[in-house]
């Protein structure tokens, strides 16, 4: 296992060599972010140049795009969201998605090879392209001691998808990895734009199932009620909704429900992206209501335009999403004014998917809206941390250098880390016991554990 001192400048040139290396936005220093509470105080220079933390804190390498996974296949690249799930007293199980278009075959699982791909055919996977090949995305699964700061196993656990991008953990102990695509007809077998429900506990590939009633369209990520087992939905496009499945039995994705858009009570089609005029204003909270939405298979990949036709409310990129106490978080990469990101939070009703909600409303709060792409700039991936902030990702990988951001329970920020490759970070996730931090290097692929004081944090 490497540590950040011993990725040193001679691996970072093997990767270079490889043709994987992107350029480094070190010379920025600290002018690359601002805090606007201390956190953990200014980042320090990583000796191996990619990725910068506080004083006393460290990282390691778990994972690398292109390995040879315990199973024989090759570690798929783009690495996006991801989950942590406790396996026993000491292991834990890191389930990673992989954001693979079904063009980048030679970066999937089989890397390409004849042999791989033959052998992929013959075990559990959903669908094929063209040339019938099972497709590159889906999810990967590290079993990780925590004892020790050490892999055990690495293998695949989810393949025939595609553009895998986030998606949440369940109560159950699984992940629901979403399709960020909805592809259909002539280049694939499949129609896609679903979710996949991948556990935790299971050694090997899961034979996949599309959970319908999720709906079909461009997710992004999904977070569960352990109390109603309703699941909160987002979708990644400029124009998208917020969505929930009410299932009729808890837990039984696969089963009956309700799929529905959210519209703020007394704004009906509300464009909450603020781009040409603020509709929504920042802190501002609102009471909501849901429309239910017909035909959630969608073959027309039209629910976003008759949820908004229905008057549901307009979102910029919706991101990952993340429960908190009693409380979802939810990101929008592009939202507000200057279209540097927002953060939205839902407090559901007492009566949440239920007759009586109506007299009780849920309510939309816009808790962070960047004005400072120094502050904030396209937040993304999000978890809440043991103590109650938010952990963000930001993937704003084009002409400015990537951070981890952390966001107090009064909005403020601060931040934690600086990726100083020319990609975005995602996937964070806390250990069960709050020591340790994942998170991935989207590409070329890298899964990290963090580590330090995190109870020296200064939020004021």
């Amino acid at each position: 296992m490497l540590n950040r001192r011993t990725f040193t400048a001679s691996s970072l040139a093997a990767i270079a060599f490889a043709g994987l290396a992107r350029r480094s936005f070190a010379q920025e220093g600290e002018s690359s972010y601002r805090n606007e509470v201390p956190g953990y105080g200014d980042l320090t220079r990583d000796p191996a140049g990619m990725f910068d933390l506080p004083p006393g804190f460290s990282y390691s390498l778990v994972s690398s795009a292109g390995e040879v996974m315990d199973d024989g296949y090759f570690a798929p690249d783009s690495f996006d969201g991801m989950a942590c799930f406790p396996l026993d007293a000491r292991r834990v199980a890191l389930i990673r998605n992989h954001e693979l278009h079904a063009s980048m075959i030679d970066v999937g699982p089989t890397g390409g090879r004849p042999a791989l791909i033959d052998r992929l055919r013959g075990e559990p996977h959903y669908g094929r392209d063209a040339d019938g090949r099972p497709l590159p995305g889906g999810t990967s699964t590290i079993v990780y001691d925590m004892a020790s700061g050490r892999r055990e196993q690495q293998y695949l656990s989810l393949a025939g998808t595609i553009v895998n991008c986030a998606g949440g953990p369940t109560p159950w102990g699984s992940w629901l990895s979403c399709e960020e695509n909805t592809s259909r007809d002539g280049d694939v077998s499949e129609d896609h734009g679903w979710v996949f429900d991948v556990p935790a506990s299971h050694r090997g590939l899961v034979r996949p199932v599309a959970l319908r009633g999720l709906g079909r369209f461009r997710h992004e990520a999904a977070a569960v009620d352990p109390a109603t087992g309703i699941v909160y939905l987002t979708e990644d496009r400029e124009d998208s909704l917020f969505y929930r499945f009410v299932p009729e039995r808890p837990g039984a994705l696969d089963g009956p429900g309700r799929l529905q858009a959210l519209a703020i009570r007394d704004l009906a089609g509300a464009d909450t992206r603020n781009w040409n005029a603020v509709t929504v204003a920042p802190r501002s909270t609102h009471d909501v209501r849901w429309i239910d939405m017909d035909e959630p298979e969608s073959p027309a990949d039209d629910l976003r335009g008759r949820g908004q036709t229905a008057g549901a409310a307009i979102f910029a990129r919706g991101e990952g999403i993340h429960r908190g106490e009693g409380v979802y978080y939810f990101c929008c990469t592009s939202g507000g004014a200057a279209r540097l990101g927002q953060i939205f939070r839902y407090v559901p009703s007492p009566q949440e998917g239920r007759a009586g909600e109506a007299a009780a409303p849920g309510r939309l709060h816009l808790f962070v809206e960047s004005a400072d792409s120094k502050v904030l700039d396209y937040a993304d991936n999000v978890t809440v941390a043991p103590w109650g902030h938010l952990i963000v990702c930001e993937d704003r990988a084009d002409d400015a250098p990537c951070h981890l951001k952390g966001v107090t329970p009064e909005g403020r920020l601060y931040t934690l880390a600086r990726l100083n490759w020319d990609t975005e970070l995602a996937g964070a996730c806390f250990s069960p016991d709050g020591k340790t931090l994942f998170v991935n290097v989207y590409r070329p692929g890298r899964t990290l554990a963090i580590s330090g004081p995190w109870h020296q944090l200064r939020a004021a």
